[in-house]
């Protein structure tokens, strides 16, 4: 099944896409660390033209007491085309995603997607800063490889509770990513040192877009740095959704445009949004 959908993109240079829903097959899921999990899922070519920041919405299994009623949306961790793959990163921690770590190989997942506005680099973007924490490092791991593609500068910031959940680590520095980590557990992830951190990237080879995905707190600290400096960023957030398509109205957020009070679904007009448009909550 497709569905002929225009999204509404950060900028004219995306187009209006396609929604499929298809049934992938599972090639493997299995755990990455002690909290998260990898799904790798043989899927066709058609639904692998996405944008990273795009997110899938994932028809769980009913499964002996687990019985998820909504689907799950779910951002996409890798697309590729070449070997017909889609991967997502995610955590157990609730009836959709403990009824996900069910799934063996060979098994069969309902998927409905590529859906929402993704991420953009504007060609003048040279040094691109990518700040994230935890699972939301996922949402900005086909960011990397985009950059990567485009002859992009990266340096990515990536916070956790400790380094034993620190994500997508090599990921990022096989693509060429300088990489730098913060933690909890030593003291590194508080916000007067992410500051401090940023302003010396800023200094030392000068940053042209910043990147982020869903936390408050991190939020909160890009916006002051980026109209400090005049950076300009995206964010990818996260919001409980039912449709997916933007029907429902479920997942309508509050943003500041032109100073004015807008409402706009993260599953529509999003997940990714201006990061000085965004308010926290």
């Amino acid at each position: 099944m497709s569905i002929s959908t225009p999204q509404m993109p950060l900028n004219s240079s995306h187009e209006a896409h396609q929604i499929f829903e298809v049934d992938c097959m599972v090639k493997s899921n299995a755990p990455v660390n002690g909290e998260y999990r990898l799904l790798k899922l043989d899927a066709p070519q058609k639904i692998l033209d996405c944008e990273p920041g795009q997110f899938f919405h994932l028809l769980c299994p009913v499964s002996g007491n687990l019985q998820p009623y909504f689907r799950r949306p779910m951002s996409i961790y890798g697309y590729y085309p070449d070997k017909g793959e889609l991967h997502f990163l995610y955590k157990v921690t609730g009836e959709g995603t403990a009824a996900l770590a069910t799934l063996q190989p060979g098994n069969s997942l309902n998927v409905l997607g590529p859906l929402g506005c993704g991420f953009d680099i504007k060609p003048d973007w040279k040094n691109l800063l990518l700040v994230a924490r935890g699972v939301g490092l996922a949402t900005l791991a086909p960011l990397a490889l985009e950059a990567r593609r485009q002859n992009k500068q990266l340096t990515a910031i990536c916070s956790a509770r400790s380094s034993s959940v620190l994500m997508s680590i090599d990921y990022f520095r096989n693509l060429g990513a300088n990489v730098i980590t913060v933690t909890d557990e030593d003291a590194t992830s508080n916000i007067e040192n992410l500051r401090r951190l940023i302003e010396l990237q800023i200094a030392k080879t000068g940053v042209d877009a910043i990147y982020t995905c869903g936390s408050n707190r991190l939020l909160k600290l890009l916006q002051s740095i980026g109209r400090q400096h005049g950076i300009p960023g995206q964010i990818a957030l996260e919001q409980q959704m039912a449709c997916g398509i933007g029907m429902c109205q479920c997942c309508v957020r509050q943003f500041e445009r032109n100073g004015k009070i807008v409402q706009e679904r993260v599953c529509k007009e999003g997940p990714v949004f201006d990061l000085q448009e965004a308010i926290a909550c």
